[in-house]
Protein backbone atom coordinates (compact mmCIF):
# COMPACT_ATOMS: atom_id res chain seq x y z
CA UNK A 1 0.00 0.00 0.00
CA UNK A 2 1.22 3.42 -0.60
CA UNK A 3 1.53 6.15 2.08
CA UNK A 4 0.55 9.48 1.57
CA UNK A 5 3.47 11.77 1.75
CA UNK A 6 1.84 13.08 4.96
CA UNK A 7 2.29 10.02 6.68
CA UNK A 8 5.82 9.04 4.72
CA UNK A 9 6.82 12.58 6.72
CA UNK A 10 5.83 11.47 9.99
CA UNK A 11 6.66 8.31 10.02
CA UNK A 12 10.59 9.86 8.62
CA UNK A 13 9.96 11.95 11.58
CA UNK A 14 9.06 9.07 14.18
CA UNK A 15 12.29 7.36 12.48
CA UNK A 16 14.63 9.64 13.44
CA UNK A 17 13.60 10.32 17.20
CA UNK A 18 14.31 6.81 18.18
CA UNK A 19 17.69 6.61 15.99
CA UNK A 20 20.21 5.84 18.45
CA UNK A 21 21.91 8.52 18.14
CA UNK A 22 18.77 10.74 19.21
CA UNK A 23 17.81 8.39 22.16
CA UNK A 24 21.27 8.55 23.37
CA UNK A 25 22.08 10.88 26.76
CA UNK A 26 23.13 14.20 26.08
CA UNK A 27 26.50 14.15 26.93
CA UNK A 28 27.22 12.03 23.45
CA UNK A 29 26.57 15.10 21.28
CA UNK A 30 30.10 16.15 21.08
CA UNK A 31 31.31 13.53 19.12
CA UNK A 32 34.77 14.53 18.95
CA UNK A 33 34.98 13.85 22.98
CA UNK A 34 34.37 9.44 21.71
CA UNK A 35 32.27 9.57 24.88
CA UNK A 36 30.53 6.54 23.87
CA UNK A 37 32.14 3.06 25.28
CA UNK A 38 32.44 0.38 22.05
CA UNK A 39 33.29 -2.49 24.48
CA UNK A 40 33.99 -3.17 28.11
CA UNK A 41 37.74 -2.49 29.15
CA UNK A 42 39.77 -5.37 30.87
CA UNK A 43 40.52 -4.41 34.64
CA UNK A 44 43.92 -5.88 35.51
CA UNK A 45 44.68 -6.53 39.24
CA UNK A 46 48.29 -6.11 40.53
CA UNK A 47 50.39 -5.83 43.90
CA UNK A 48 53.49 -3.85 43.65
CA UNK A 49 56.40 -3.43 45.90
CA UNK A 50 56.79 0.21 47.23
CA UNK A 51 58.56 0.96 50.67
CA UNK A 52 59.17 -2.58 51.66
CA UNK A 53 55.00 -2.91 51.94
CA UNK A 54 53.00 -4.93 49.25
CA UNK A 55 50.60 -2.33 47.37
CA UNK A 56 47.44 -3.45 45.62
CA UNK A 57 46.34 -1.66 42.92
CA UNK A 58 43.50 -1.99 39.85
CA UNK A 59 44.50 -1.05 36.53
CA UNK A 60 43.08 -0.81 33.46
CA UNK A 61 43.00 1.44 30.06
CA UNK A 62 45.73 2.30 27.28
CA UNK A 63 49.17 2.66 28.25
CA UNK A 64 49.98 5.61 26.59
CA UNK A 65 46.25 7.41 27.50
CA UNK A 66 46.41 10.47 30.03
CA UNK A 67 46.34 8.88 32.94
CA UNK A 68 43.63 8.83 35.77
CA UNK A 69 44.89 8.29 39.53
CA UNK A 70 41.91 6.87 41.74
CA UNK A 71 42.38 7.91 46.03
CA UNK A 72 39.77 6.30 47.90
CA UNK A 73 38.66 7.08 51.21
CA UNK A 74 37.75 5.38 54.08
CA UNK A 75 36.40 2.50 55.29
CA UNK A 76 37.01 0.92 51.98
CA UNK A 77 39.29 0.50 48.86
CA UNK A 78 40.09 0.86 45.31
CA UNK A 79 36.78 -1.28 45.55
CA UNK A 80 34.90 1.96 45.63
CA UNK A 81 35.61 2.09 42.01
CA UNK A 82 35.18 -0.82 40.68
CA UNK A 83 31.69 0.17 38.49
CA UNK A 84 33.67 3.36 37.39
CA UNK A 85 36.84 1.59 36.13
CA UNK A 86 35.59 0.29 33.29
CA UNK A 87 33.19 3.19 32.55
CA UNK A 88 36.27 5.07 31.82
CA UNK A 89 39.19 2.67 30.64
CA UNK A 90 38.36 2.86 26.77
CA UNK A 91 39.99 6.32 26.75
CA UNK A 92 41.94 6.68 29.66
CA UNK A 93 44.65 5.03 31.82
CA UNK A 94 43.17 4.43 35.40
CA UNK A 95 45.11 3.56 38.11
CA UNK A 96 43.57 2.83 41.65
CA UNK A 97 45.45 1.71 44.73
CA UNK A 98 45.09 0.29 48.02
CA UNK A 99 46.37 2.49 51.11
CA UNK A 100 48.43 0.12 53.40
CA UNK A 101 45.84 -1.07 56.07
CA UNK A 102 43.23 -1.57 53.52
CA UNK A 103 41.58 -3.65 50.87
CA UNK A 104 44.04 -6.31 49.42
CA UNK A 105 47.24 -4.31 50.53
CA UNK A 106 50.01 -5.22 53.25
CA UNK A 107 48.95 -4.17 56.59
CA UNK A 108 51.62 -4.29 58.83
CA UNK A 109 51.40 -3.21 62.29
CA UNK A 110 51.00 0.46 63.43
CA UNK A 111 53.95 -0.03 66.03
CA UNK A 112 56.09 -0.59 63.12
CA UNK A 113 54.92 0.84 60.45
CA UNK A 114 53.71 5.08 60.20
CA UNK A 115 50.29 4.91 59.24
CA UNK A 116 50.08 8.77 58.06
CA UNK A 117 48.91 10.62 55.31
CA UNK A 118 52.33 11.91 54.82
CA UNK A 119 53.74 8.32 53.82
CA UNK A 120 50.15 7.52 52.18
CA UNK A 121 51.28 10.18 49.56
CA UNK A 122 54.97 8.45 49.36
CA UNK A 123 53.60 5.52 48.94
CA UNK A 124 51.57 6.50 46.02
CA UNK A 125 54.19 8.44 44.80
CA UNK A 126 56.25 5.26 44.85
CA UNK A 127 53.64 3.51 42.86
CA UNK A 128 53.12 5.64 39.98
CA UNK A 129 56.75 5.99 39.67
CA UNK A 130 57.27 2.30 39.19
CA UNK A 131 54.81 2.39 37.09
CA UNK A 132 56.37 5.13 34.44
CA UNK A 133 53.67 7.26 34.92
CA UNK A 134 54.98 11.31 35.24
CA UNK A 135 51.25 13.35 34.90
CA UNK A 136 48.20 12.40 36.36
CA UNK A 137 44.43 13.64 36.91
CA UNK A 138 43.37 12.70 40.40
CA UNK A 139 39.92 11.67 41.58
CA UNK A 140 40.57 12.43 45.14
CA UNK A 141 37.38 11.16 48.05
CA UNK A 142 37.88 11.27 51.51
CA UNK A 143 40.89 10.28 52.95
CA UNK A 144 41.80 10.16 49.07
CA UNK A 145 41.88 14.42 49.35
CA UNK A 146 44.87 14.56 52.02
CA UNK A 147 46.56 11.71 50.00
CA UNK A 148 46.10 13.68 46.82
CA UNK A 149 46.81 17.16 48.02
CA UNK A 150 50.28 16.09 49.32
CA UNK A 151 51.07 14.58 46.55
CA UNK A 152 50.21 17.79 44.26
CA UNK A 153 52.40 19.62 46.75
CA UNK A 154 55.37 17.22 46.37
CA UNK A 155 54.69 17.50 42.33
CA UNK A 156 52.34 20.32 41.29
CA UNK A 157 53.52 20.07 37.39
CA UNK A 158 52.28 16.39 37.03
CA UNK A 159 48.91 17.17 38.03
CA UNK A 160 46.71 17.49 34.87
CA UNK A 161 42.89 17.71 36.15
CA UNK A 162 41.08 17.40 39.24
CA UNK A 163 37.88 15.19 40.51
CA UNK A 164 37.12 16.31 43.96
CA UNK A 165 34.29 14.05 45.54
CA UNK A 166 33.50 14.33 49.15
CA UNK A 167 37.01 15.52 49.48
CA UNK A 168 37.97 18.33 52.33
CA UNK A 169 40.41 21.00 51.98
CA UNK A 170 38.50 23.79 54.10
CA UNK A 171 38.27 23.81 57.44
CA UNK A 172 34.40 25.01 56.44
CA UNK A 173 33.92 21.20 55.79
CA UNK A 174 34.93 19.51 59.21
CA UNK A 175 31.28 20.13 60.94
CA UNK A 176 29.34 18.36 64.23
CA UNK A 177 30.87 14.87 63.08
CA UNK A 178 34.24 15.75 63.44
CA UNK A 179 34.27 17.22 67.40
CA UNK A 180 34.84 14.00 69.36
CA UNK A 181 38.01 13.24 66.45
CA UNK A 182 39.14 17.26 67.17
CA UNK A 183 39.48 16.06 70.66
CA UNK A 184 41.21 13.34 70.01
CA UNK A 185 43.90 15.63 67.76
CA UNK A 186 44.29 18.23 70.70
CA UNK A 187 45.76 15.80 73.51
CA UNK A 188 45.72 12.40 71.82
CA UNK A 189 44.22 10.40 75.15
CA UNK A 190 43.47 7.18 75.51
CA UNK A 191 40.37 7.99 76.48
CA UNK A 192 39.20 10.19 73.41
CA UNK A 193 41.24 7.22 71.05
CA UNK A 194 38.25 4.78 72.51
CA UNK A 195 35.43 7.38 72.31
CA UNK A 196 36.39 7.17 68.78
CA UNK A 197 36.40 3.37 68.58
CA UNK A 198 32.59 3.37 67.60
CA UNK A 199 33.76 4.77 64.10
CA UNK A 200 35.00 1.46 62.91
CA UNK A 201 32.04 -0.54 64.09
CA UNK A 202 29.54 -2.17 61.74
CA UNK A 203 26.63 0.38 62.48
CA UNK A 204 28.68 3.02 61.17
CA UNK A 205 30.28 1.55 58.36
CA UNK A 206 26.49 0.86 56.44
CA UNK A 207 25.38 4.63 57.97
CA UNK A 208 28.32 6.10 55.79
CA UNK A 209 26.83 4.14 52.58
CA UNK A 210 22.89 4.26 53.29
CA UNK A 211 22.96 7.92 55.23
CA UNK A 212 21.54 10.77 52.75
CA UNK A 213 20.65 8.51 50.22
CA UNK A 214 17.18 8.63 48.76
CA UNK A 215 16.69 4.91 47.55
CA UNK A 216 18.86 3.17 49.54
CA UNK A 217 17.41 -0.45 47.20
CA UNK A 218 20.31 1.25 45.16
CA UNK A 219 23.14 0.33 47.23
CA UNK A 220 25.04 -2.59 47.09
CA UNK A 221 24.66 -4.20 50.81
CA UNK A 222 27.98 -6.32 49.65
CA UNK A 223 29.90 -2.53 50.09
CA UNK A 224 29.61 -2.95 53.96
CA UNK A 225 30.14 -6.68 53.38
CA UNK A 226 33.53 -6.32 51.70
CA UNK A 227 34.86 -3.40 54.05
CA UNK A 228 33.63 -4.72 57.82
CA UNK A 229 35.73 -7.79 57.63
CA UNK A 230 38.76 -5.52 56.74
CA UNK A 231 38.31 -3.48 59.06
CA UNK A 232 37.92 -6.40 62.22
CA UNK A 233 41.00 -7.89 61.04
CA UNK A 234 43.74 -8.32 64.25
CA UNK A 235 45.42 -5.19 64.32
CA UNK A 236 43.46 -3.19 62.10
CA UNK A 237 41.36 -1.01 64.93
CA UNK A 238 44.79 0.65 65.73
CA UNK A 239 45.46 1.42 62.26
CA UNK A 240 42.42 3.23 61.92
CA UNK A 241 42.46 5.14 64.99
CA UNK A 242 46.37 6.07 64.33
CA UNK A 243 45.00 7.54 61.05
CA UNK A 244 42.18 9.18 62.70
CA UNK A 245 44.84 10.98 64.86
CA UNK A 246 46.68 11.82 61.84
CA UNK A 247 44.30 13.25 59.91
CA UNK A 248 44.65 16.06 62.49
CA UNK A 249 48.33 17.13 60.29
CA UNK A 250 46.03 17.91 57.32
CA UNK A 251 44.26 20.75 58.63
CA UNK A 252 47.38 22.99 58.85
CA UNK A 253 48.12 21.95 54.91
CA UNK A 254 44.94 23.69 53.94
CA UNK A 255 45.96 26.68 53.15
CA UNK A 256 48.92 24.84 51.16
CA UNK A 257 46.91 23.12 49.33
CA UNK A 258 44.66 26.28 48.61
CA UNK A 259 47.61 28.03 47.32
CA UNK A 260 48.45 25.09 45.06
CA UNK A 261 44.39 25.53 43.33
CA UNK A 262 45.21 29.45 42.84
CA UNK A 263 48.56 29.04 41.56
CA UNK A 264 48.59 26.24 39.35
CA UNK A 265 44.27 26.46 38.61
CA UNK A 266 44.07 22.43 37.56
CA UNK A 267 40.49 22.25 36.04
CA UNK A 268 38.25 20.94 38.50
CA UNK A 269 35.24 18.87 38.60
CA UNK A 270 33.30 18.53 41.77
CA UNK A 271 31.24 15.95 42.47
CA UNK A 272 30.10 16.11 45.90
CA UNK A 273 27.11 13.86 47.57
CA UNK A 274 25.88 16.98 49.32
CA UNK A 275 23.29 15.10 52.42
CA UNK A 276 26.86 13.69 53.32
CA UNK A 277 26.88 13.97 57.22
CA UNK A 278 31.00 13.86 57.29
CA UNK A 279 31.98 16.32 54.80
CA UNK A 280 28.72 18.22 53.77
CA UNK A 281 28.61 20.55 51.27
CA UNK A 282 30.04 23.41 53.30
CA UNK A 283 33.24 21.95 52.38
CA UNK A 284 32.60 21.96 48.82
CA UNK A 285 31.36 25.38 48.03
CA UNK A 286 34.82 27.27 49.32
CA UNK A 287 36.46 25.72 46.41
CA UNK A 288 34.84 28.49 44.17
CA UNK A 289 36.90 30.78 45.97
CA UNK A 290 40.36 29.65 45.02
CA UNK A 291 39.15 27.83 41.76
CA UNK A 292 36.39 29.62 40.33
CA UNK A 293 36.39 27.70 37.34
CA UNK A 294 35.60 24.76 38.77
CA UNK A 295 32.64 23.04 37.62
CA UNK A 296 30.23 21.78 40.52
CA UNK A 297 27.66 19.77 40.67
CA UNK A 298 26.10 18.73 44.42
CA UNK A 299 24.29 15.83 44.20
CA UNK A 300 21.25 14.78 45.95
CA UNK A 301 23.01 11.72 47.99
CA UNK A 302 25.49 10.76 50.68
CA UNK A 303 29.14 9.95 51.31
CA UNK A 304 29.33 7.48 48.77
CA UNK A 305 27.64 9.40 46.05
CA UNK A 306 29.45 6.93 43.05
CA UNK A 307 27.60 3.72 44.49
CA UNK A 308 24.11 5.94 44.40
CA UNK A 309 24.36 8.34 41.58
CA UNK A 310 27.11 6.70 39.10
CA UNK A 311 24.55 7.34 36.43
CA UNK A 312 25.18 10.56 36.83
CA UNK A 313 28.72 10.67 37.70
CA UNK A 314 29.55 9.10 34.97
CA UNK A 315 28.23 10.87 32.16
CA UNK A 316 29.40 14.30 33.97
CA UNK A 317 33.63 12.49 34.15
CA UNK A 318 33.46 11.42 30.59
CA UNK A 319 32.52 14.90 29.59
CA UNK A 320 35.06 17.15 31.35
CA UNK A 321 38.03 14.68 30.96
CA UNK A 322 37.25 14.59 27.04
CA UNK A 323 37.50 18.20 27.25
CA UNK A 324 40.02 19.05 29.80
CA UNK A 325 43.12 16.02 29.24
CA UNK A 326 44.92 15.63 26.17
CA UNK A 327 46.76 12.37 24.75
CA UNK A 328 50.33 12.79 27.07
Amino acid sequence: MTLSLGRQAAFALLAALLSPAALAPAYAASANCGTEQTAMPVVHYRTAKVDGVDIFYREAGPAGAPTLLLLHGFPTSSHMFRNLIPALADRYHVIAPDYPGFGESAAPDHKAFAYTFAHYADIVDGLVTQLGVSKYAIYLMDYGAPVGYRLALKHPERVTALIVQNGNAYEEGLKAFWDPIKAYWADGSQAHREAIGVLVAPETTKFQYTDGVADVSRIDPDNWGHDQPLLDRPGNKDIQLDLFLDYGTNVPLYPQFQAFFRERKPPTLIVWGKNDKIFPADGATPYLRDLPDAEMHLLDTGHFALEDKADVMVPLIRDFLCRKLVSE
